[in-house]
């Protein structure tokens, strides 16, 4: 530790810190524009010049190493005249356009300017002009308004993984550009908007709908993938206008997926549902919520009185709170009814074999500190894009990282060791590692390993020899893998070679809160998947479509054919209204309140941020009223808090599994020929919200991506 002193107040910091630590370990500011404590150092703003004693001139903060005796001054007269000289500089070619500037009220310089600056400034030449640079659909740029501080191009660099910008020319000529005049692909690129600390980043989608000051701000979850990201969600008027990160160090830290900053467009999208509506010879007609409750329940008694309980499937998307899903179950249980929320799994086998809830076995903020990963089946990048972002870390500090899937993508983790494999060479594979490593293996395993193993001896060995060198090893189930009709088989032989190597398994489970619906009891014997390919007489879907499943086609058809389909949706969208006989609109996540479980395992709760739209209702209230309607009991919950204390008593974190599978029922057949390939992991279609994003939708991910299905006989399978 080393001792130093700033404004006369004494400090200790670990050796190699920097003045600007020691300053905010004080909470001492200092000013500051290309400095940012997640980036590396640049120094070349030079607006945090200090006087340090015996030094001959000021120095930047963010760049001086900490020194023992020590002793600095951030507010004498000779560091604010350097302060105010530099801040002097940077207004000189710096546009007098704050009134039109989407960063009025939230801009660093101009904050600075004011304690910095000048009434009027020196300068007499005419100004510079910058043009504007296309980085896509989501990012708006007003260059000349840059200071060339350079934190998104080290963003891109090394948050990103992929350094899509960079500064070209020099002196007054220096400018921040795309390379090649291509536009930025980043999964996390929003986040420059926030870097920026002018307004010459700014969010496209958001750009002249409001003012900041204008704005409501409340704090919510992400619903859009399993990392539970925290969000800070600004509204005006009941409209949600923009999303921000809410930093949270063990999970999100500052960053957000553009998944999660841009989806929000979708929730006034055109064919948002605000009334109960009823198909009555083939039209639909808008009802009262009382006649909509009525005829949906009376329609699924009528389904379960005539056809047997067995007739009907009530399917919830996994991005489903936990007072949803919990009263879902008991509404199904009220009519017999199947209740699952795994609409991507084909495979229930593993779950029904381990008892236990599937989750990333650990904290997110191991990721980073563990320092062998073996990726099998998964597309992180897509899957969870800050899952990503934690790797590069753990790259960059020395962690071996080996993936096996069949995918070209590029996760953008310097040093990653991609292996690319089908998937009936993987399970061929992964039979033929655990022989090597001398697992007993049972009758399935043995047959896998008769034949032709893809990967040689010499190959073995070297993933043993990485994985054991390593001190905190994992092996991670992706969520192709989990989704696979052999996802047992897969599991149960990762388990066996993570118990010969002292690896942690982990699951990278699919939806915001599939760990809360497994915790539930929210899985039936089959999945979601499966039932909805069933063809039953009857179906309630909870924040559902039949786009959601991976088989929309089968699912539309198996739909088609049921007498009844009852829809709880927050959107009226055309396969909805093809399908469903009633739509009752349900509040999505920033109109209700609700809890999550994220992947690991952290319950976070949230209330709504705006009041629900028109006639839309909270779902959990809705679910609540089918019950007491079907039981003829009131359900006596008057908040979700109740509901929620109810779904996951004290406890319930036991039922988090440590290990994989002891035993499973194979598949009839699994040589290669008959093992189909994996899904497809898409960021921009996951849920209903998100495909009604217009500025992700035009992403060039999303386009690439748009369309890519499975077919329907195999995903039915």
């Amino acid at each position: 530790m080393l001792t130093l002193e700033i404004d006369g107040k004494p400090v200790e910091v670990e050796d190699g810190a920097t003045v600007m630590d020691a300053a905010n370990k004080l909470g001492i500011y200092i000013p500051h524009f290309c400095y940012h404590k997640k980036l590396s150092i640049a120094a070349n703003c030079r607006m945090c010049l200090v006087e340090v004693e015996r030094a001959p001139k000021p120095l930047p903060a963010c760049a001086t190493p900490a020194t023992n005796g020590m002793k600095v001054r951030t507010h004498s007269r000779k560091a604010i005249t350097a302060q105010k000289g530099v801040m002097e500089f940077l207004l000189i070619n710096h546009p007098l356009d704050c009134p039109i500037c989407d960063q009025g009220g939230e801009c660093q310089l101009q904050d600075l300017a004011v304690g910095y600056g000048q009434s009027a400034h020196r300068f007499a030449e005419a100004k510079r002009v910058v043009a504007d640079k296309d980085l896509g659909p989501l990012i708006d740029t007003f260059m000349t308004r840059c200071i060339n501080c350079t934190r998104c191009v080290r963003f891109l660099a090394e948050i990103g993984g992929f350094q899509e910008l960079g500064q070209a020319f020099r002196g007054e000529h220096a400018e921040i550009l795309p390379f090649l005049g291509e536009t930025v692909h980043s999964e996390v690129s929003g986040n420059v908007i926030d870097l920026c600390p002018v307004g010459a980043l700014t969010s496209k989608p958001f750009l002249y709908q409001a003012r900041t000051w204008e704005l409501t701000r409340r704090r919510s979850i992400s619903p859009h993938d399993a990392w539970g990201s925290n969000l800070i969600v600004q509204s005006k008027h009941d409209a949600v206008k923009r999303v921000l990160p809410l930093e949270f160090e063990a999970i999100n830290e500052c960053w957000l997926s553009d998944r999660d900053r841009f989806a929000y467009e979708g929730l006034n999208a055109a064919d948002r549902l605000t009334r109960p509506m009823v198909k009555t010879d083939g039209r639909w007609v808008e009802v009262a919520w009382q006649t909509a409750l009525e005829v949906a329940a009376n329609r699924l008694a009528s389904v379960a009185e005539e056809n047997g309980s067995d007739a009907l499937a009530f399917l919830a998307h996994p991005m489903s709170t936990v007072e949803e899903l919990y009263l879902l179950k008991a509404l199904g249980a009220a009519f017999g009814a199947a209740v699952d929320t795994r609409i991507r799994q084909r495979d229930a086998r593993a779950d029904l074999a381990r008892g236990k809830v599937a989750w990333l076995n650990g904290s997110i903020t191991e990721i980073a500190e563990s320092d062998g990963h073996w990726f099998l089946g998964a597309d992180v990048r897509r899957e969870l894009p800050l899952m990503a972002v934690r790797l590069r870390a753990a790259a960059k500090a020395g962690a071996r990282i080996v993936r096996w899937d069949d995918s070209d993508d590029d996760w953008r983790v310097p040093g990653a060791e991609p292996h690319k494999l089908t998937a009936p060479a993987m399970l061929v594979a992964l039979a033929h590692f655990a022989k090597h490593l001398g697992v007993a293996l049972p009758d399935w395993a043995v047959g896998l390993t008769q034949q032709r193993s893809p990967v040689s001896a010499s190959e073995f060995d070297a993933l043993s020899a990485a994985l054991r060198g390593a001190q905190k090893r994992r092996i991670w189930l992706g969520r192709p893998l989990l989704a696979h009709p052999n996802a047992a088989e897969f599991e149960w032989l990762a388990e066996a070679i993570a118990g010969t190597l002292g690896a942690k398994l982990g699951w990278l489970v699919d939806g915001a809160n599939a760990v809360g619906a497994a915790a539930v009891g929210a899985q039936a014997a089959e999945t979601a998947h499966q039932l909805a390919c069933a063809a039953k007489a009857g179906y309630l879907l909870l924040n559902l479509e039949p786009e959601d499943f991976a088989a929309p086609d089968a699912v539309s058809d198996s739909f088609a054919r049921a007498r009844t389909v009852v829809a709880l949706t927050p959107f009226a969208s055309e396969s909805l209204k093809a399908a469903a006989d009633v739509l009752l609109p349900v509040a999505p996540f920033t109109e209700t309140s609700g809890s999550f479980v994220n992947i690991e395992g952290r319950l976070q709760s949230f209330t709504a941020v705006v009041r629900p739209l028109e006639m839309t209702r909270p779902g959990w209230k809705v679910l609540a009223a089918l019950t007491a309607m079907r039981t003829g009991r009131s359900v006596a919950y008057t908040a979700s808090d109740a509901v929620r204390d109810a779904a996951l008593p004290q406890g319930w974190r036991t039922q988090l599994a440590q290990h994989g599978l002891t035993a499973i029922a194979p598949a009839p057949t699994l040589h290669a020929s008959a093992i189909p390939a994996f899904d497809r992991v898409t960021l921009y279609q996951g849920d209903m919200i998100v495909r009604r994003s217009a500025s992700l939708q035009a992403t060039d991910d999303a386009k690439a991506e748009r369309g890519a299905t499975i077919p329907s006989e195999e995903a039915a399978a």
